[in-house]
């Protein structure tokens, strides 16, 4: 995997992350990565109805995906709680703020080592987890019980133990929502959530954030919030004043970073939808998460900027070095996941062993 054997289209692929939505057929999937390269591609819950067909669908992509040169990002955002991934025959890990609070002192290492396990025997290498935010607000807010902890020590040292345990098994660990959606009130999928202070988030929210960069954190989510004085008129996600002096410069940060789904309402309303992918490429993320759109013409786009810009394509490398160093380091594959059918049970009763 070496980036000189990449030309400009395969290095743009490999920055994109395609969540696959209900009307994306298998020709949609098919041009994706046969002809647009993308790096991953994230799944939901809902592009599957059972194991059985969760397993075929990601082998399906392996396949296709085996004509590339780069290996294939197979993602997903289970956290487990309200946000839970996996087909109906599995049972659900409880919610981060309920392993936390559960009295026993390694429920959060057995969740973790749990998730890790069956996310990799099901062809997961990519997981968009765990929430490192502070809870500060009832269970059903946007954060609410997805978050360890109010405390930003116990965040930080849930969090961290969390993320070891997918690690462990090849998963790629996805710490978010940097700088910390905790902080506010407002869901970002349905409006932009203003902060008037960065003190505040400097001293509380990111905390979590840098106790993780320092053990190890691979990849960062950052979301959609506007910070006065700091952002101006884009959000965080979108700001590469805030990516190059508060992850980069500030946090010695050398990882992947991850856009929150650039295609959210909120964005989408103060953007349209190919001019936030723009705004976020520029910004100088590495990855950009974007729900699948017919056509998905904004990639073509892309290029043909990138190709008239040696500063651009000198970033893309950047970012392109450091996708293909993670994939390297996880030893993110291709192969073919087999049937097991009796995975589910197995993996079934070590999760009722964890539940409280």
């Amino acid at each position: 995997m070496e980036i000189e054997n990449l030309n400009l289209q395969e290095k743009i692929g490999q920055m994109l992350m395609v969540g696959i939505d209900t009307s994306c057929t298998k020709n949609d999937i098919e041009k994706l990565i046969t002809k647009y390269k993308v790096g991953g591609i994230l799944l939901y819950k809902k592009n599957y109805k059972n194991y059985e067909q969760m397993l075929s669908l990601i082998n399906y992509i392996k396949k296709l995906n085996k004509t590339n040169k780069v290996p294939i990002f197979i993602a997903t955002d289970h956290e487990g709680g309200r946000v839970n991934r996996m087909p109906k025959e599995f049972e659900n890990i409880p919610a981060a703020y309920k392993l936390a609070r559960s009295g026993k002192e390694d429920t959060v290492k057995q969740a973790g080592e749990i998730m890790a396990k069956m996310l990799s025997s099901l062809g997961f290498n990519f997981n968009l987890a765990p929430v490192l935010d502070i809870k500060r607000f009832p269970d059903n807010h946007a954060i609410g019980d997805r978050a360890f902890s109010e405390d930003k020590n116990e965040v930080s040292k849930c969090g961290i133990t969390y993320m070891k345990e997918l690690q462990k098994r090849n998963i790629v660990s996805v710490i978010k929502h940097f700088p910390g959606h905790g902080s506010t009130s407002k869901d970002s999928h349905f409006s932009i959530p203003k902060i008037k202070n960065i003190q505040d988030l400097e001293a509380q929210d990111m905390k979590p954030f840098e106790e993780a960069i320092k053990n190890g954190a691979d990849c960062l989510l950052v979301s959609h919030l506007k910070i006065k004085g700091i952002t101006n008129k884009f959000p965080t996600s979108m700001s590469r004043k805030f990516i190059t002096k508060y992850i980069r410069k500030k946090y010695r940060y050398n990882g992947i970073i991850i856009t929150d789904d650039v295609r959210m309402r909120a964005v989408r309303n103060l953007y349209g939808k190919n001019k936030a992918v723009k705004i976020a490429f520029e910004a100088g993320n590495d990855i950009i998460l974007l729900k699948h759109n017919k056509g998905v013409s904004i990639i073509d786009e892309l290029i043909k900027s990138v190709e008239r810009s040696k500063i651009k394509q000198a970033r893309v490398g950047r970012s392109v070095k450091r996708i293909l160093q993670i994939k390297s380091k996880y030893n993110i594959n291709d192969e073919e996941i087999i049937y097991n059918e009796n995975f589910v049970n197995e993996i079934n009763s070590e999760i009722k062993k964890c539940i409280i």
